[in-house]
């Protein structure tokens, strides 16, 4: 029989007795489907959603536990007698540190507790004979201690742990003790290894055998690990094999290297040095473009050949279980490629990947199924060959059916079964006690047949612990058993009365461990109800388990376990709460942002109002800080200014007690991209250079062009310069170069968001040099002195110089005279002829020249001498007046050798002489107006003052300056329009009238006739009639009368002149005086809140004044300790608070005048004045009459009476005190 004792939840402690157990299953993906959905992206896919419990694979997992655990071995509670149980024990394999004591571990429970001994090779270790070993109290665990000397060697062998009490002995396994080893490299000298170019290589390491195997790595004498790829890697076996032997190989040493795990010691071998023959010498340049590399060195091509294993086929075997290592390394010119085939068959994908650059095949818990016949394919473009690996599977015994302890109660029936499977097939031993079965004493209640052990008609004496041990030449399994008959009523192993809440829709199991002998029956019930919960949305497990397949809100309620045996019976109830999933209707969205900008992640979340909510973020899967650039709220997190760094998912989790929700979004930050790096020349020539560099990282915004930019050390060192630009597709360009350049380069990546830092700069690179191909360009010839011509031009820069020693050879001469060239070598870039004559045209040319020879010939420029003042002025100045403000100008033209120069302009000065008005003040300020030379003789001068004398002058203006000036002419302008009024001024005395003044305009512009004035009533949108007034020149006051006190006024004012009406202010009158407080307070007084305010005001000031009589008649406590210098006696009537008690039969008048609410001053029954309270007998009173003196304390009692009187007790001074 089996005992269905109910195991515990996955996730619970044993102690717990209502576990539950929720796992979603395939019903929540059609409720997820017909839920509510939130808005936006959710329902167009950009958003991960992840439910709790998060991924399938665990999920899986955990309900394939859970299902085991329902089958689980049976437990007796620790108060009943049992036999031993082995619960901990080392591993069978116990490898130690020689450095730590060794410690053999074995621990065991049983009622009575076990007690331990132990076989060493099998026979009896007594551990009393031995002062280093002691066993750990109350526990089997061995201790060999080797602090005061000893060696561990000497306790290697095989252990075996026996835990003994008075119903029977448990065996742990045989435990195989070895103390770790790490041997020292044997020395020796090793002669350099001398090998052609292009031949396979095989560096063996052979290493010292350690105990474990020790991990093995190449490096040079120098600690820097060796480079490996397809060609050049490291074997399973430790070796090192080049497939083909380059020269750049001999310019590191190798050493193999071997790590000690528990010395955590490194052990390096001597040194390989290299000697590589070669028909060519070492060119890194050779090297760099690898498909060509073996014909740009004369290395012969040859097909693959293996060097590892050997020959064309091999076998291996492997354990069921194990990890199955494939290798095969090949040899060729060029390196071979490696692929792997499973003969008949695919290669198991689930299990399979590849190393070590495809040289190896490893497939991860093998299984019968992966042997066969494997085979791996070295091929190159010479050909190709074939290695077959046979593999077999064989396996140490595994279980097929555990031997499981085996609980009966007196007269029952009951088997112990123990099956095994391996390759070769494993054989099976009984013992019993730890010894065999066979010379055990016989029991006529026990039969075994094979595997099996049958019992009938146990009895008390058949209790004990079996162990079944199953073995073939891979190893072995050893199990115990025991046997353990009880005659116990059921009992519930769990607390009572649990509460327990679960979410809906989820998947929940009610545990009920019990425990009784015959085995109970367990049946559940809901509410009180008679019915089996059994079927439906219920099942109940073998062992008891209640599972409730999806919960509902009706499956909420009370829960009954009964277990039942011939015995008795024993209950236990768990109340089952339903709360509504946690869910996130709002998710935050996939976003793409630029770095600097702000960005937002939405996360709304819809709960259990019962639960505790708490959301949450997480950066990549870890927990997410929040730090200063960052604001977490309840529904959303904002980054502000967003950096590189914060790129990643996000992941917004809501949690409760019982469950959570999870919702992912992406952030890609898109930045400048980061600098490009390993500049490269190549295809080096006289004109041109091929630059290749290394992208930097685009991070997220495509790279849309690279910038190259040069510098030279010549001409302007340090300055980088713009050579050309590429698109984002290239990482490599040939770039035209000038001669005699010393050329250094550097790029920068661009993308939309930005440029990159620049990359490093490439190597130098100078190119020869030439003679010039151009010249010197913007090649002027000016004077700047009436004798003197200076030539200057734009300086050639360092790339179009061309060689060393750039000078420039300057010729000129005088235009159509035919003489000679003058020339001369300049080494700047300008030169000053002296001596010439005024205004001279010159032919100039300027060639550039360097030491490899000149330049072309030079294009001849025009340039012209020195200039002088003009010598004539203009004639014949016509003036005709056009307006009031302008006039026209006409004069004659003057001759050309009489300019000294450049004609550049005529220019007329002119300035206002007076006004035609009397006693008005004018600026004489001289003005200009400039009329080009070369259009004509004549022009217009506008912007005159109206009504005035104006003069004027003309003069020929060349590059020099002006010449001089013509006869002076005279004109005036007539009368304009004036000038607005100044300072117009509206003031309101009244509600009936309205007073206007303003000030002469600052322009008259001619003789004032008058003012006009307009003016319109207005109120709000309406407007009434406009009506006109005109004043005379002298008037500047005017006052009208208002129709109405509540309309406003707009009024324009303008000057006249005989020409016409002149420029107009507009201005409007203010509003009335009460006309805002009249609105105000019509529109304050209308409100309800101000009603209601009100109201409440009066009826505090109500309560306050009742509150204050009731007071007054009644009488308070009031504070005065604080007020008196002396102490009070115990005779005093007090608080222990330190204030007086006013009660009615003490009700005195108080001393002095009481104010009453009426305002008048009440004479009490002191005939003291207020004379008798002033300092030196003279009271002190305000203008007012308002007393503002100091109370002096005349004697005792008026004190006391005094300190009595208090401003509270007057219901005013108390409205005003709150107030």
């Amino acid at each position: 029989m089996v005992n269905p004792t109910l195991p515990v939840s996955l996730l619970s402690s044993p102690c717990t007795s209502f576990q539950l157990s929720s796992v979603r299953e395939a019903e929540l993906e059609r409720l997820e489907a017909a839920r509510p959905r939130g808005l936006g992206s959710r329902e167009q896919g950009l958003v991960l959603r992840m439910a709790r419990p998060p991924p399938p694979w665990l999920h899986a997992a955990f309900l394939l536990l859970w299902l085991l655990s329902l089958g689980r071995a049976i437990e007796i509670p620790m108060d009943l007698s049992q036999p031993p149980t082995i619960t901990k024990q080392s591993v069978k394999d116990h490898i130690v540190d020689p450095r730590d004591n060794i410690l053999i571990e074995c621990e065991a429970k049983g009622n009575p507790a076990p007690s331990f001994h132990w076989t060493r090779n099998s026979r009896f270790f007594n551990i009393a004979k031995d002062p280093r070993v002691s066993m750990r109290r109350r526990s089997g665990t061995l201790v060999i201690d080797f602090r005061s000397g000893g060696r561990p060697e000497e306790y290697e062998g095989e252990y075996q742990c026996f835990a003994r009490n008075i119903f029977g002995t448990a065996l742990s396994n045989r435990i195989r003790l070895q103390v770790s080893k790490s041997p020292l490299w044997p020395k020796e000298n090793l002669d350099p290894v001398v090998v052609q170019e292009g031949a396979p290589l095989t560096l063996q390491c052979n290493p010292p055998p350690g105990l474990p195997s020790p991990v093995i790595f190449w490096m040079s004498s120098s600690m820097e690990p060796i480079t490996q790829d397809k060609r050049v890697s490291q074997g399973h076996n430790g070796d090192l094999y080049f497939s083909n032997v380059m020269v750049q190989d001999m310019q590191t040493d190798y050493s193999c290297n071997a790590r000690f795990h528990f010395t955590h010691t490194i052990q390096q071998k001597n040194p390989f040095t290299l000697k590589v023959l070669t028909n060519h010498p070492y060119n890194d340049s050779s090297l760099r473009n690898p498909p060509d590399m073996y014909s740009a060195r004369g290395v012969a091509e040859r097909t693959p050949s293996f060097m590892y294993p050997q020959g064309t086929a091999s076998s291996q075997m492997v354990l069921r279980g194990m990890d199955l290592l494939l290798e095969c390394i090949a040899s060729g010119v060029p390196t071979p490629d490696i692929a792997w085939y499973k003969k008949g068959g695919d290669l198991p994908s689930d299990k399979a990947k590849f190393e070590n650059f495809n040289k190896a095949l490893r497939i991860t818990n093998v299984s019968e199924e992966d042997s066969g016949e494997y085979f791996c394919l070295a091929s190159n473009k010479m050909g190709s060959i074939r290695h077959t690996i046979s593999v077999r599977v064989k396996a140490a015994p595994y279980w097929l059916d555990e031997p499981k302890n085996l609980i009966l109660a007196p007269g029952e029936d009951g088997r112990l079964v123990c099956r095994a499977n391996g390759n070769p097939k494993p054989t099976v031993q009984w013992m019993v006690n730890g010894e065999p079965l066979q010379s055990a004493p016989p029991n006529p209640n026990r039969e075994v047949a094979g595997d099996t052990i049958i019992f009938r008609d146990t009895q008390i004496s058949s209790r004990a612990v079996y162990q079944c041990n199953t073995s073939n030449e891979h190893g072995y399994l050893l199990a115990n058993a025991f046997v353990s008959v009880l005659d116990v009523p059921p009992r519930m192993l769990s607390p009572r009365n649990q509460h327990i809440r679960v979410i809906l829709y989820n998947r929940t199991r009610l545990d009920c461990p019990f425990f009784g002998s015959p085995i109970p029956t367990l049946r559940w019930f809901k509410n009180g109800q008679g019915s089996n919960l059994d079927g439906g949305n219920y099942h109940v497990y073998e062992n008891g388990s209640l599972e409730i397949k999806m919960i509902r809100k009706e499956d909420q309620g009370i829960y009954t376990c009964v277990a039942t045996n011939i015995l008795g019976k024993a209950e236990n109830q768990v109340r089952l709460e339903v709360k509504d999933p946690t869910r996130i209707f709002r998710m935050p969205e996939d976003q793409v942002v630029k770095r600097g900008t702000t960005v937002q992640l939405e996360c709304r979340v819809k709960h259990d109002p019962s639960l505790k909510l708490t959301v949450s973020w997480l950066k990549d899967d870890e927990p997410l800080h929040i730090g200063s650039r960052m604001k977490k709220e309840d529904d959303s997190l904002t980054i502000f200014g967003v950096a590189e760094r914060d790129q990643g998912s996000y992941t917004c989790m809501a949690s409760t007690e019982l469950d959570q929700d999870l919702a992912k979004a992406s952030l890609t930050v898109l930045g400048r991209p980061d600098r490009p790096r390993d500049l490269e020349l190549t295809d080096l020539a006289e004109r041109s250079v091929r630059l290749t560099w290394i992208p930097g990282d685009d991070n997220n915004s495509p790279i849309t062009d690279y910038v190259i930019q040069f510098e030279e050390d010549q001409f302007q060192p340090g300055v980088w310069h713009d050579h050309s630009k590429f698109p984002g597709s290239v990482n490599s360009a040939i770039l035209q170069l000038s001669p005699y350049v010393n050329y250094q380069f550097r790029v920068i990546a661009v993308n939309e968001v930005g440029s990159s830092h620049p990359s490093l700069p490439s190597e130098r690179y100078r190119t020869s040099g030439a003679a010039p191909e151009s010249n010197p360009s913007d090649v002027k010839g000016e004077g700047t002195r009436k004798n003197n011509m200076e030539i200057t031009w734009t300086p050639m820069n360092a790339t179009s110089a061309f060689g060393p020693n750039l000078r420039y050879i300057v010729k000129w001469r005088r235009r159509e005279t035919r003489e000679t060239w003058n020339n001369v070598t300049v080494w700047g870039s300008r030169y000053v002829v002296s001596q010439t004559p005024v205004y001279v045209p010159y032919e100039i040319r300027v060639q550039a020249e360097n030491d490899f020879g000149k330049g072309p010939e030079p294009d001849t420029v025009i340039g012209y001498s020195g200039e002088d003042y003009p010598r004539a002025a203009p004639t014949d100045i016509k003036i005709r007046v056009l307006n009031s403000t302008a006039i026209s100008l006409q004069w004659n033209r003057v001759y050309s050798d009489t300019v000294q120069g450049h004609l550049r302009e005529y220019r007329a000065y002119y300035w206002r002489e007076s006004s035609l008005l009397k006693n008005l003040w004018v600026s004489q300020k001289r003005q200009q107006a400039s009329f080009p030379g070369d259009r004509g003789t004549r022009g217009v001068v506008s912007r005159l003052f109206p009504y005035s004398n104006y003069k004027l002058e003309m003069v020929v203006v060349n590059g020099r300056g002006d010449g001089p000036r013509s006869e002076t002419k005279e004109f005036p302008t007539p009368e304009g329009v004036p000038s607005a009024p100044r300072r117009f001024r509206i003031r309101q005395p009244n509600l009936e009238t309205i007073n206007l003044e303003w000030d002469h305009p600052e322009h008259p512009n001619g003789i004032l006739t008058g003012y006009t004035l307009r003016y319109v009533a207005f109120n709000g949108t309406k407007l009434g009639k406009q009506i006109v007034e005109n004043f005379s020149p002298n008037q500047t006051k005017f006052t009208i009368q208002r129709a109405d006190p509540v309309s406003r006024y707009r009024f324009t004012l303008g000057a006249r002149t005989q020409v016409g009406f002149g420029e107009a202010v507009t201005e409007e009158s203010p509003a009335p005086p009460n006309e805002a407080y009249t609105n105000n307070q019509a529109d304050i007084a209308t409100q309800g809140w101000f009603i209601g305010l009100m109201c409440a005001i009066a009826l505090l000031v109500l309560i306050l004044l009742i509150v204050c009589f009731i007071k007054r008649s009644r009488g308070g406590k009031y504070p005065v300790r604080e007020k008196k210098d002396v102490p009070l006696g115990p005779e005093d009537p007090k608080e222990e608070d330190g204030s007086f008690d006013y009660s009615d039969e003490d009700n005195k008048p108080l001393q002095g005048s009481q104010t009453s609410l009426d305002g008048t001053i009440k004479q009490q029954e002191s005939d003291d004045s207020l004379v008798d309270y002033g300092e030196g007998g003279e009271g002190q009173f305000n203008e007012d009459g308002s007393f503002i003196g100091q109370y002096t304390v005349k004697k005792d009692k008026e004190e006391t009476e005094g300190n009595e009187s208090s401003e509270a007790t007057s219901p005013v001074n108390a409205i005003y005190s709150l107030a």
